[in-house]
Protein backbone atom coordinates (compact mmCIF):
# COMPACT_ATOMS: atom_id res chain seq x y z
CA UNK A 1 0.00 0.00 0.00
CA UNK A 2 1.36 3.35 -1.03
CA UNK A 3 1.01 6.05 1.67
CA UNK A 4 -0.21 8.55 -0.88
CA UNK A 5 -3.24 6.53 -1.86
CA UNK A 6 -6.68 7.95 -0.83
CA UNK A 7 -6.59 6.48 2.73
CA UNK A 8 -3.15 8.02 3.37
CA UNK A 9 -4.37 11.43 2.19
CA UNK A 10 -7.55 11.14 4.27
CA UNK A 11 -5.49 10.30 7.38
CA UNK A 12 -3.13 13.20 6.64
CA UNK A 13 -5.97 15.71 6.17
CA UNK A 14 -7.77 14.53 9.32
CA UNK A 15 -4.58 14.67 11.43
CA UNK A 16 -3.87 18.16 10.09
CA UNK A 17 -7.42 19.25 10.91
CA UNK A 18 -7.06 17.97 14.49
CA UNK A 19 -3.73 19.78 14.82
CA UNK A 20 -5.27 23.01 13.54
CA UNK A 21 -8.19 22.64 15.97
CA UNK A 22 -5.70 22.33 18.85
CA UNK A 23 -3.81 25.38 17.57
CA UNK A 24 -7.05 27.37 17.57
CA UNK A 25 -7.39 26.63 21.29
CA UNK A 26 -3.85 27.80 22.03
CA UNK A 27 -3.61 30.63 19.49
CA UNK A 28 -6.78 32.73 19.25
CA UNK A 29 -7.12 33.68 15.61
CA UNK A 30 -10.71 34.82 15.40
CA UNK A 31 -11.74 31.62 13.66
CA UNK A 32 -9.21 31.63 10.80
CA UNK A 33 -7.44 28.50 12.04
CA UNK A 34 -10.83 26.88 12.75
CA UNK A 35 -11.85 27.53 9.15
CA UNK A 36 -8.77 25.71 7.88
CA UNK A 37 -9.41 22.87 10.35
CA UNK A 38 -12.94 22.51 8.95
CA UNK A 39 -11.55 22.51 5.41
CA UNK A 40 -9.14 19.74 6.47
CA UNK A 41 -11.97 17.61 7.84
CA UNK A 42 -14.05 18.13 4.71
CA UNK A 43 -11.05 17.30 2.48
CA UNK A 44 -10.44 14.13 4.49
CA UNK A 45 -14.06 13.04 4.07
CA UNK A 46 -14.13 13.86 0.35
CA UNK A 47 -10.99 11.83 -0.30
CA UNK A 48 -12.28 8.95 1.83
CA UNK A 49 -15.67 8.87 0.06
CA UNK A 50 -13.99 8.98 -3.36
CA UNK A 51 -12.25 5.72 -2.52
CA UNK A 52 -15.45 3.90 -1.51
CA UNK A 53 -18.56 4.26 0.68
CA UNK A 54 -17.27 2.07 3.55
CA UNK A 55 -14.06 4.06 3.90
CA UNK A 56 -16.05 7.30 3.76
CA UNK A 57 -18.42 6.17 6.54
CA UNK A 58 -15.47 4.98 8.63
CA UNK A 59 -13.74 8.36 8.29
CA UNK A 60 -16.98 10.19 9.08
CA UNK A 61 -17.23 8.22 12.34
CA UNK A 62 -13.56 8.78 13.12
CA UNK A 63 -13.89 12.54 12.43
CA UNK A 64 -16.99 12.80 14.64
CA UNK A 65 -15.04 11.27 17.53
CA UNK A 66 -11.47 12.46 16.92
CA UNK A 67 -12.02 16.19 16.42
CA UNK A 68 -14.13 16.83 19.57
CA UNK A 69 -11.89 14.52 21.64
CA UNK A 70 -8.81 16.40 20.46
CA UNK A 71 -10.37 19.78 21.26
CA UNK A 72 -11.50 18.55 24.72
CA UNK A 73 -7.98 17.26 25.44
CA UNK A 74 -6.53 20.63 24.38
CA UNK A 75 -8.87 22.49 26.72
CA UNK A 76 -7.93 20.14 29.55
CA UNK A 77 -4.21 20.66 28.93
CA UNK A 78 -4.34 24.44 28.17
CA UNK A 79 -4.60 25.76 31.76
CA UNK A 80 -1.47 23.81 32.79
CA UNK A 81 0.82 25.17 30.04
CA UNK A 82 2.87 28.35 30.43
CA UNK A 83 0.90 30.01 27.61
CA UNK A 84 -2.39 28.95 29.20
CA UNK A 85 -1.31 30.35 32.56
CA UNK A 86 -0.41 33.63 30.85
CA UNK A 87 -3.85 33.82 29.17
CA UNK A 88 -5.99 32.58 32.04
CA UNK A 89 -4.00 33.69 35.06
CA UNK A 90 -3.69 31.60 38.20
CA UNK A 91 -6.07 28.67 38.50
CA UNK A 92 -8.67 29.04 41.27
CA UNK A 93 -8.39 26.78 44.30
CA UNK A 94 -10.87 24.00 44.98
CA UNK A 95 -12.54 26.11 47.70
CA UNK A 96 -13.16 28.95 45.25
CA UNK A 97 -14.66 26.64 42.64
CA UNK A 98 -16.70 24.52 45.06
CA UNK A 99 -20.29 24.66 43.82
CA UNK A 100 -21.66 23.94 47.30
CA UNK A 101 -22.47 27.37 48.68
CA UNK A 102 -22.26 28.00 52.41
CA UNK A 103 -25.71 29.61 52.22
CA UNK A 104 -27.28 26.16 52.66
CA UNK A 105 -26.01 26.22 56.25
CA UNK A 106 -28.14 29.30 56.97
CA UNK A 107 -31.46 27.41 57.22
CA UNK A 108 -32.72 27.77 60.80
CA UNK A 109 -30.32 30.60 61.63
CA UNK A 110 -31.64 33.84 63.06
CA UNK A 111 -30.85 37.43 62.28
CA UNK A 112 -32.20 40.96 62.10
CA UNK A 113 -33.62 42.78 59.08
CA UNK A 114 -31.40 45.75 58.28
CA UNK A 115 -33.57 47.27 55.55
CA UNK A 116 -37.25 47.39 54.69
CA UNK A 117 -38.03 44.09 52.98
CA UNK A 118 -40.72 44.51 50.30
CA UNK A 119 -40.12 41.51 49.77
CA UNK A 120 -36.33 41.71 49.32
CA UNK A 121 -33.79 43.46 51.46
CA UNK A 122 -30.74 42.85 53.60
CA UNK A 123 -30.50 40.80 56.77
CA UNK A 124 -27.69 40.64 59.33
CA UNK A 125 -26.93 37.00 60.23
CA UNK A 126 -23.87 36.08 62.30
CA UNK A 127 -22.32 39.49 61.62
CA UNK A 128 -22.66 39.08 57.84
CA UNK A 129 -24.98 41.19 55.68
CA UNK A 130 -26.96 38.91 53.34
CA UNK A 131 -29.49 39.71 50.63
CA UNK A 132 -32.74 37.94 51.50
CA UNK A 133 -36.38 37.71 50.46
CA UNK A 134 -39.32 37.64 52.87
CA UNK A 135 -42.11 35.13 52.51
CA UNK A 136 -44.75 37.49 51.17
CA UNK A 137 -44.90 39.80 54.19
CA UNK A 138 -43.17 43.16 54.40
CA UNK A 139 -40.59 43.16 57.20
CA UNK A 140 -39.57 46.38 58.95
CA UNK A 141 -35.91 47.16 59.68
CA UNK A 142 -34.83 45.85 63.10
CA UNK A 143 -37.33 42.96 63.05
CA UNK A 144 -35.89 39.61 64.15
CA UNK A 145 -36.05 37.06 61.30
CA UNK A 146 -35.48 33.32 60.82
CA UNK A 147 -34.05 31.76 57.65
CA UNK A 148 -36.57 29.19 56.44
CA UNK A 149 -35.25 28.17 53.03
CA UNK A 150 -32.35 28.60 50.62
CA UNK A 151 -33.02 28.12 46.91
CA UNK A 152 -29.98 28.61 44.74
CA UNK A 153 -28.85 32.13 45.51
CA UNK A 154 -32.09 33.20 47.21
CA UNK A 155 -32.32 33.22 51.02
CA UNK A 156 -35.94 33.15 52.25
CA UNK A 157 -36.75 34.57 55.71
CA UNK A 158 -39.83 35.02 57.88
CA UNK A 159 -40.40 37.31 60.87
CA UNK A 160 -39.68 35.65 64.20
CA UNK A 161 -42.61 35.29 66.58
CA UNK A 162 -43.13 35.50 70.35
CA UNK A 163 -40.33 34.13 72.55
CA UNK A 164 -38.28 33.40 69.47
CA UNK A 165 -38.31 37.12 68.56
CA UNK A 166 -37.32 38.18 72.10
CA UNK A 167 -34.47 35.67 72.15
CA UNK A 168 -33.19 36.88 68.77
CA UNK A 169 -33.46 40.53 69.81
CA UNK A 170 -31.40 39.82 72.94
CA UNK A 171 -28.91 37.82 70.94
CA UNK A 172 -28.39 40.66 68.46
CA UNK A 173 -28.18 43.41 71.05
CA UNK A 174 -31.60 44.93 70.51
CA UNK A 175 -32.34 45.52 74.18
CA UNK A 176 -35.06 48.10 73.57
CA UNK A 177 -37.12 45.55 71.62
CA UNK A 178 -37.51 43.28 74.68
CA UNK A 179 -40.40 43.49 77.17
CA UNK A 180 -39.65 44.72 80.72
CA UNK A 181 -40.48 41.31 82.25
CA UNK A 182 -37.37 39.85 80.59
CA UNK A 183 -35.18 42.17 82.68
CA UNK A 184 -36.63 41.06 86.01
CA UNK A 185 -37.79 44.54 86.97
CA UNK A 186 -40.66 44.85 89.39
CA UNK A 187 -43.82 46.76 88.67
CA UNK A 188 -43.43 50.57 88.96
CA UNK A 189 -46.99 51.15 90.13
CA UNK A 190 -46.19 50.61 93.84
CA UNK A 191 -45.37 53.83 95.61
CA UNK A 192 -41.93 54.25 97.05
CA UNK A 193 -41.98 53.98 100.82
Amino acid sequence: MNFLDPIGWAILFLAGACLLAVLEVFIPSGGVISFFAAVGVIASLVVAYRRDMTTGLAFTTIALVAVPATIAAAFKILPHTPMGKAFLGELPSADEVDPEDNRRNLVGRTGVAKSLMLPSGSVLIDGQLIDAVSRGLPIEPGTPVVVVEVRGNRVMVRPAEGDEARHIAAEHGQVLEQPLEDFGLEDFEEPLT
